[in-house]
């Protein structure tokens, strides 16, 4: 994806770098609340563990921002097995919410991951970009392992460190940047 945009432009997408050192997803869903209660709107996935296991073994619950609906994105595969319980199809069924967020005009849409889904051309990728193509704020957590791949999906789009206030103040300045590009009359082609 390429951004021309001036340097002081923040394209409309960022990711948090996390490390899953600490627990992202309630830092998201307050930031959420935060800027919601700031009359922003916002939509989107955030992702809830029922359990605790190792890696992608946890069971995997995808919570839709604005309703609360619950989407199980995860498979039992029992405790010997070796691959990622990530359930495609569970991901195929959440990601309704990211395509309904196309047709209401949000100030910022979570996306809970950019994961192994979405590094291997799966998951919300189709999503991802219906969103940035729109010029929808997007918002989404990229672990170290899939840097290199959001990276090559999304090109010049921050790194943002795991601190709310950083990410206020880009996506203050993303809507900065969509207000005044609002104001701008639009040029009247010569007849």
């Amino acid at each position: 994806m390429n951004h021309d945009l001036a340097p002081d432009v923040p394209p409309a997408v960022a990711a948090i770098g996390h490390d899953g050192r600490i627990d992202i997803d309630d830092l998201l869903v307050a930031f959420a609340d935060q800027q919601r209660r700031a009359g922003r709107k916002v939509l989107g996935l955030v992702m809830k563990h029922r359990d605790r296991g190792e890696g992608c073994k946890a069971a995997m619950v995808l919570t839709d921002i604005d309703t609360g609906e619950e989407y199980l994105v995860s498979q039992a595969l029992g405790s010997e097995s070796a691959s990622c319980s990530a359930d495609p199809q569970g991901f195929a069924r959440a990601s309704r919410v990211l395509r309904d967020a196309l047709d209401r005009s949000p100030d910022l849409v979570v996306c809970n991951r950019f994961g192994s889904l979405e590094a291997t051309n799966g998951g919300f990728v189709a999503e991802l970009l219906a969103l940035l193509g729109r010029g929808i704020p997007v918002l989404t957590v990229v672990a170290p392992a899939h840097v290199d791949a959001w990276q090559r999906f999304i090109g010049e789009a921050p790194l943002l460190p795991v601190d709310p206030v950083a990410w206020a103040a880009w996506l203050d300045a993303v809507l900065l940047q969509r207000d005044r590009s609002a104001e701008v009359p639009a040029r009247v082609a010569p007849a």
